[in-house]
């Protein structure tokens, strides 16, 4: 059975179209950036295949690469969009050499007259980006979504086939029996197809799974500072607690208070008392563990959790958060004011986080009225 190639590239546009549509619809009611990245992945399948169209007619010469490029571009899409489910950056330099490279090996390799020009580059990239999107879906965690895995082992299964076309076509070459019957265009075409329909819910899923964890990210943060709002750092850590008083582990708690905050509104205005306590916030996530727990727990007031830390330990972080924030220098003319620490251990002990919260906390009040600008500790809560 012979496939027309023709055709199958028009089926392919319209799905293609269809799709780009239906996800357009879903990234401007969610925002998703994982929908975003599959429109214009959708958009540049569309506009490559349609340039694909014009091979055997004079505008081969522009058409030829123009697609090889298009369709590349649109396999590091799919992978930008796989990273976005991670919260990672796209690769921006990645995206434009890989298309830079298969715009240059394309227009070496005369255009005009071979169809496949540029033909290895063009394989070579289309088996990484997919293989690369396939390899970022899979690292998602579970708790993320349900359906990330059956789209990573979508994208495996087309990344593996565009492995088997490039070995294929650097063996036999565009003509060779094997390649024109197992991996030529119309094949392409028609795998792809396959894949595109096989996993549309499974995209629009992921994106609204992306649009729940991003409000529900959004939920457990305080919005100025970017630290767990207070709710969640109380749930956060009680489990924390609970884990480390079953493994007899040590944990430490910190109370930071912004000495003269009042002042600070009173008298620059509350934009600048805004970003004081970003400024202080920053300090902490520069100076502790990706393990410990940092929260706004009120007003100027922070909490931090510290597994594993004992009371030595606490104070020297306070220290280091302190030096961090004097780092700063000043914002605006600001002065970046001093913080008051208190701060307690649980020891060995099973001290639930009500009492390890008061101890902090009137360690606190003692800092203050010592002069603040400094860390008082407390005695081991009973």
């Amino acid at each position: 059975m012979v496939l027309d190639v023709s055709t199958l590239r028009v089926v392919l546009g319209v799905v293609a179209l269809t799709l780009l549509l239906l996800f357009y619809a879903s990234f401007r009611r969610t925002r998703s950036p994982y929908s975003g990245w599959w429109c214009i992945a959708l958009l540049f399948f569309l506009s490559g295949n349609l340039a694909f169209l014009f091979n055997g007619t004079p505008q081969q010469f522009w058409a030829n690469p123009t697609g090889n490029v298009l369709l590349v571009g649109g396999a590091f899409s799919v992978w930008s969009g796989a990273r976005s489910l991670r919260m990672l950056p796209p690769p921006k330099w990645q995206f434009s050499a890989a298309c830079g490279v298969t715009a240059f090996a394309s227009i070496l390799e005369s255009p005009a007259h071979n169809t496949w020009s540029g033909g290895l580059v063009y394989l070579g990239f289309m088996t990484l980006g997919i293989g690369l999107a396939s390899r970022d879906l899979w690292r998602l965690d579970s708790s993320y979504s349900h359906v990330h895995k059956s789209m990573a082992l979508a994208a495996a299964f087309l990344s593996a086939y565009y492995f088997c076309r490039l070995s294929v076509y650097f063996v036999e070459g565009p003509t060779g029996p094997d390649f024109r019957l197992y991996f030529g265009p119309s094949m392409a075409s028609l795998v792809t197809l396959i894949l595109l329909v096989a996993v549309s819910f499974s995209m629009t899923a992921l994106s609204n799974d992306q649009l729940i964890n991003r409000l529900s990210e959004r939920a457990a943060h305080d919005n100025l500072t970017g630290l767990l709002n207070r709710g969640t750092f109380i749930d956060l850590a009680t489990k924390e607690l609970q884990r480390l008083h079953t493994t007899n582990s040590v944990a430490s708690l910190v109370l930071a208070d912004l000495d003269h905050f009042k002042g600070i509104n009173d008298e620059y205005g509350h934009a600048a008392g805004d970003a004081a306590l970003q400024a202080f916030a920053a300090a902490c996530t520069e100076s502790v563990r990706s393990t410990d727990l940092v929260g706004r727990y009120g007003g100027e007031e922070f909490i931090l959790l510290l597994p594993g830390a004992n009371q030595e330990r606490a104070e020297s972080i306070a220290a280091d958060i302190s030096r961090a924030l004097a780092a700063t220098g000043s914002l605006d003319h600001l002065q970046i004011p001093t913080v008051s620490y208190g701060v307690t251990s649980s020891q060995h002990g099973a001290v639930g986080l009500t009492a390890m919260i008061a101890a902090a906390d009137a360690a606190l009040y003692q800092a203050k009225s010592l002069g603040r600008n400094r860390v008082v500790s407390a005695g081991p809560p009973s």
